[in-house]
C-alpha cells in the first residue's frame, strides 16, 4: 500500500492508502477525495483531475507524458511547474507518503 495526503484549497487535508499501480485519481476517486472529478476516467482527456505535486515529492513523480501539457492548458486551475493530471501518476513504493495539492476549481 501507499499512502498519499491529498490537500484541499482550504489546507485540510486527508490522507489514504492506495494499491501501488494504480494512479493517484483512482485512488482519489475510490475514496471518495473532493476535487478530483475525473470526467475522463483516466484518458487524459478533460484535465478535471488536475493537481499540484508537492516541491517535496516532484522529482519522484516524474516528468509528463507526452500529451499531459496541452491537456493542463485545458484546465481550470491556475497552471504551475507542479501542475499534473492525477491519472498520469502511477504509484509505487517510492512514492509512499506522497502529498498533492488540490486547485480551487476543476471545471
Amino acid at each position: 500500500m501507499v499512502q498519499i495526503t491529498f490537500v484541499q484549497p482550504d489546507g485540510s487535508r486527508t490522507t489514504i492508502d492506495a494499491n501501488e499501480g494504480a494512479s493517484v485519481m483512482e485512488a482519489a476517486v475510490s475514496n471518495g477525495i473532493d476535487g478530483i472529478f475525473a470526467e475522463c476516467g483516466g484518458a487524459m482527456m478533460c484535465a478535471t483531475c488536475h493537481c499540484y505535486v508537492d516541491d517535496d515529492w516532484r522529482d519522484k513523480t516524474g516528468e509528463r507524458a507526452d500529451g499531459e501539457e496541452i491537456m493542463l492548458e485545458c484546465a481550470a486551475a491556475e497552471l504551475r511547474e507542479t501542475s499534473r493530471l492525477s491519472c498520469q501518476i502511477r504509484l509505487t513504493g517510492a512514492l509512499d507518503g506522497l502529498v498533492v495539492h488540490l486547485p480551487d476549481e476543476q471545471a
